[in-house]
């Protein structure tokens, strides 16, 4: 694999939560951040994921969720105790039950020179169903037979799910529903078949037995899945040089054809849950081999906005565009849960 780099383009964020407005009254923006990416003509298509929340009152924990009233999903506010001492700021458990302090939904971004930003006020896809009950997160975004393809971490009481959901414009969009049940996330399509079939990096969540890793998937019409295979996992666990993506591993954006085979953007979090992100190169006709992996992050949270925020020392991309013209590949990520970054991709 060559020696790439991930260079900064800005030492500020590109966007900042303070950027978005709330998009239901009597709320705030906690973060906007994880956008999804691509090129649609001369625009690059941005989709932030935007948490938010009732505004705080001491000692109240609201809980913005998704709730079935007469058989209708209704967003709802849960009004509960806070808790005494320090919690985590985005999962609190309740008499025995989690819920997520923030509702997140997807909002539509665009630009015509990647930078600047034009931010709609309201979301693109916004929780509708009960298997979204707690807010849609970290999109990721595929061209594929003439359609984009968004997958997302659809979030319930059951634990997060990917759900799909096809657009031809980014003005109407039709929701598939859920491909991969709870507990999977970070769901990056490929940009085309290969070998006759429709392909897929995902996430499982483990217990106890067995550790975070990326699986390969295939499927006939790009819904029903199968043929799952583990594809690589941190190495962290076995090796200290590898502390980096020890704790946490997952895939980041669709991954990229290049003359050296797939290009795959993956984020690993150290025991800490500091984030860093790296890359992997796949075999372009059977993705099922690994032909390298970085040996070191080419990108950690180092700046100050990386590093504090709503969740710390997290730098994170779902999202990247390459430039047709030039070939350029710009990496957008989430920063500390709070803004969007961005950084291109180069090699010595």
């Amino acid at each position: 694999m060559r020696n790439y780099k991930l260079r900064r383009l800005s030492n500020q964020p590109i966007l900042k939560t303070s950027d978005v407005k709330p998009s239901v009254e009597g709320f705030e923006v906690l973060g906007a951040f994880n956008p999804a990416a691509c090129l649609v003509g001369d625009e690059v298509i941005l989709l932030l994921r935007v948490a938010e929340a009732p505004k705080a009152e001491k000692g109240v924990l609201s809980i913005p969720l998704i709730e079935e009233q007469d058989g209708v999903p209704t967003l709802t506010v849960k009004h509960l105790a806070e808790p005494d001492g320090d919690y985590d700021p985005r999962v609190v458990t309740v008499h025995g039950k989690q819920y997520l302090t923030s509702l997140s939904h997807l909002r539509l971004a665009r630009s015509k020179d990647g930078i600047t930003f034009d931010i709609d006020d309201e979301p693109f896809l916004f929780p509708a169903r009960m298997d979204e009950s707690y807010g849609i997160e970290d999109a990721r975004i595929t061209h594929l037979d003439g359609k984009y393809w968004i997958t997302y971490t659809a979030v319930s009481e059951h634990g997060p799910g990917v759900g799909l959901a096809v657009t031809t414009d980014f003005r109407t969009v039709d929701r598939v529903g859920m491909i991969l049940p709870p507990p999977n996330k970070d769901v990056a399509l490929f940009p085309r078949q290969i070998n006759g079939k429709y392909v897929l990096l995902h996430r499982p969540m483990v217990s106890d037995i067995g550790k975070p890793s990326v699986w390969l998937a295939e499927s006939e019409d790009g819904i029903h899945w199968g043929n799952h295979r583990f594809l690589f996992g941190g190495r962290g666990l076995t090796d200290p040089q590898y502390a980096w993506e020890g704790g946490k591993i997952g895939a980041g954006p669709e991954p990229i054809l290049t003359d050296e085979g797939w290009l795959v953007c993956y984020h690993g979090a150290d025991p800490g849950h500091a984030y860093s992100l790296a890359l992997a190169l796949l075999d372009k006709n059977d993705p099922s081999i690994v032909l390298d992996r970085s040996h070191e992050p080419l990108l950690t949270p180092e700046l100050d906005w990386e590093r504090v925020g709503f969740f710390p020392n997290v730098v994170f991309s779902n999202g990247w565009v390459q430039w047709p013209d030039s070939g350029k590949i710009w990496v957008y990520y989430g920063a500390a849960d709070s803004g969007v970054g961005l950084a291109e991709l180069v090699t010595d």
